[in-house]
């Protein structure tokens, strides 16, 4: 399995996750033990969604910050969960995994927004990504 296979399914994954959690209100710890026992997902996709899952949760206040000043006219509380976990997963990948290339998590998120978003999902997640990515650039981080 290609590193790009294992990292879209790993996504999908902590995108699973992080919805059931956000939607449901399950607790963190127990939604990832039941995910990570699943011999459906090969252990290289289990390792890098929780690696996802984890960061984004400990790093979601600051994230949930970028997707509001990115978007200031859609709160964060009030987008659809599925938008609001897939920017989340990829602005992790833009701050924190360096070797992931910005284009590939960019394209990556409106991919999988396409998958399991509404109809304008793709779109408004290409929109929000590209003005962090832009910020992030001009301000060198």
């Amino acid at each position: 399995m290609t590193l790009s296979r294992i990292r879209r399914q790993a996504r999908i994954l902590a995108l699973q996750i992080l919805y059931e959690v956000d939607v449901a209100g399950h607790r963190l710890e127990d939604v990832l033990e039941r995910y990570q026992s699943d011999p459906q997902y090969p252990q290289p996709v289990r390792r890098y969604a929780e690696r996802l899952v984890t960061g984004v949760w400990a790093d979601r206040e600051r994230i949930d910050r970028m997707i509001g000043e990115a978007a200031p006219a859609f709160p964060v509380e009030q987008l659809p969960p599925v938008d609001r976990n897939i920017l989340r997963i990829a602005i992790y990948e833009l701050l924190h995994e360096a070797d992931v290339p910005l284009k590939a998590a960019i394209n990556e998120a409106v991919e999988i927004a396409k998958q399991y978003g509404g109809e304008s999902s793709s779109r408004f997640v290409n929109g929000v990504l590209g003005t962090i990515a832009a910020n992030l650039a001009s301000s060198g981080g």
